[in-house]
């Protein structure tokens, strides 16, 4: 017989048993319903004991509860035993543990967890993860902004876990995230069956300034606003509307960012290839302005086909002015094609070129001696610019303003405004440059005056004026001036104040300047050479004669 056990050893046992037996506070329990009733199920959780919980803890947010006796659950015990001497259990507390167990081993694994959004929080939307409350925060919720979120309420979905503490019972999950992940897949299955240059079907999604994106079936494409069509689209909405179905070319394929841009104009006939053929150099065509820049302005040939009239080639007349001052945008306008660069697109046209060169036709109306009249547009230093016909100007340079002023005694007669008459006098069609003369329309007076006489002859002239210095004298139109010391031989005859305006004297001439326009005469010069010839035809003054016998029996010669 086996030796029997000590009392204390026995008691340690039973002791045991029951610790074994029962289960411990603050644990989840396995249990078995036997009955269900008043809204309650009664729960034998082992050793005697049962608990009671409500129906609705065993459904999840608006379902109904399914539970029927004889079901193995598991419970959360809270208290051994109450006053009523039943056990204090709840099954919702069970689930929670439960749940948190499985959703850390979930986010452990970065796997998906199933849940339904079933109420609305300050920032986002609740969700029951089956026994545990997580928080959707508002932009989670899809991969654009949800206006309305009563279709996804109580619908079981798969959530991500962004964040989980369970110290402080914190769980924050995502939808989006899984939609971006499924909709990555789809782009890529999309993209897959993609090629750069084929022709697809698409709907326009959304439109911008610089294009539209069109949703390919699940993926998204770029059509630049300068692939929609070969001519010049101001704004994508000027042909395309949201919602509508278009055929696009798929022009390149990024496999790393997943980005496609398509092409519409890709598709239809590039105009361009037939440019050339159209448009020949220095023919006139029609076109439509539509755009102007500081540079030109851009024309329409026809859809597709633009060229630049650069802005020297705008007018003829108009050289540092806005093309904006030209030419209007939508404006009708004849231009001829200089210059065609089919590898770059490119066509530059003249607008001027439809117009006659002005100065060609000034040429040809006005030939050199040709009497023209203008209005003074502008004086400078050098000369007067006279306005034209044709929106042209001519040049009246100084020297050829007067004949007897020069420089600024010549042109401070004239005032901007001021109509003016003068002689074409060159042409220069190329320098784009016209001369005139406003001297040329009036005789020479100096040129007539000397043009019969020459240095040493004795001529008559008309006294003008009487200065301290000397007088001012007239010969056929041409003025002179005689110094007081060329008024007479004798010095005590030099007196200007000897002579009145109106008096006629006679004169030699001692010196004719054509290019300083200067006529040197003098009494004395003409008295010494009478002088002399008188000496040389009745011998020396020192024969005897005195110089009034010569000069008497000269006269009476002369007589």
């Amino acid at each position: 017989m086996a030796q029997s056990t000590s009392m204390e050893e026995f008691e340690a046992l039973l002791n045991e048993s029951f610790e074994m037996d029962t289960p411990s506070e603050g644990s989840v329990v396995k249990g078995r319903v036997i009955a269900v009733e008043a809204g309650q199920a009664i729960i034998d959780v082992g050793y005697k004991m049962e608990g009671r919980v409500d129906l609705k803890e065993f459904a999840d947010p608006g379902e109904a509860p399914e539970v029927n006796v004889g079901d193995s659950v598991e419970v959360f015990l809270r208290q051994v035993e109450n006053s009523k001497g039943e056990a204090v259990i709840s099954r919702e507390m069970a689930r929670r543990e439960e749940a948190w167990d499985r959703l850390e081993k979930a986010h452990s694994d970065d796997s998906r967890v199933e849940g339904a959004i079933f109420g609305r929080v300050k920032g986002g939307f609740t969700v029951d993860l089956g026994g545990a409350v997580a928080f959707l925060p508002g932009s989670q919720v899809d991969v654009r902004p949800v206006r309305d979120a009563g279709p996804l309420m109580g619908l079981k979905q798969p959530f991500q876990i962004l964040k989980m503490d369970r110290r402080r019972g914190n769980i924050v999950v995502s939808r989006r995230a899984i939609l971006e992940e499924s909709r990555a897949e789809q782009r890529a299955e999309v993209i897959g069956n993609l090629a750069e240059g084929m022709s697809v079907e698409g709907v326009v999604k959304n439109i911008t300034e610089y294009g539209a994106f069109v949703d390919l079936g699940g993926v998204d494409g770029l059509l630049h606003v300068t692939d929609m069509a070969w001519r010049r689209v101001n704004h994508p909405s000027e042909i395309l509307t949201i919602g509508e179905t278009i055929n696009v070319q798929v022009i390149k394929i990024n496999k790393d960012t997943h980005r496609i841009s398509l092409g519409m104009k890709q598709l239809q006939e590039d105009p361009w290839d037939l440019v050339a053929g159209k448009y020949p150099l220095e023919s006139i065509h029609t076109g439509i302005v539509t755009n102007i820049t500081d540079y030109g302005a851009f024309v329409e040939l026809e859809a597709g086909v633009e060229g630049l009239v650069h802005v020297s080639e705008m007018s003829w007349t108009k050289k540092n002015v806005h093309p904006g001052k030209i030419v209007s945008t939508s404006q009708e306008v004849e231009v001829m094609v200089l210059e065609i660069d089919g590898s770059k697109r490119r066509v530059s046209l003249g607008l001027k070129q439809t117009q006659r060169n002005p100065w060609e036709v000034f040429a040809e109306a006005n030939p050199e001696g040709t009497k023209v009249e203008g209005e003074v547009k502008n004086i400078t230093e050098f000369g007067l610019f006279i306005g034209l016909e044709g929106e042209i100007d001519g040049m009246v340079h100084l020297s050829d303003i007067s004949w007897d002023e020069r420089g600024e005694d010549a042109i401070q007669n004239f005032r901007k405004g001021d109509v003016v008459r003068a002689v074409v006098s060159e042409v220069d069609v190329e320098k784009e440059r016209i001369s005139l003369s406003i001297k040329g329309m009036g005789a020479d007076k100096f040129a007539e005056a000397t043009g019969g006489v020459k240095r040493g002859a004795i001529v008559t002239v008309e006294v003008t004026a009487i200065e301290d210095g000397g007088i001012e004298v007239e010969y056929e139109g041409a003025k002179a001036f005689i110094r007081r010391s060329d008024l007479s031989r004798d010095r005590a005859e030099q007196r200007p104040d000897r002579f009145s305006v109106g008096n006629k004297v006679d004169v030699r001439i001692t010196n004719i300047d054509s290019k300083t326009r200067k006529l040197g005469l003098s009494i004395k010069a003409r008295e010494i050479a009478e002088e002399k010839e008188a000496v040389e035809q009745y011998g020396s003054s020192d024969s005897g004669a005195s110089l009034g016998d010569i000069l008497g029996a000269a006269l009476k010669g002369d007589e």
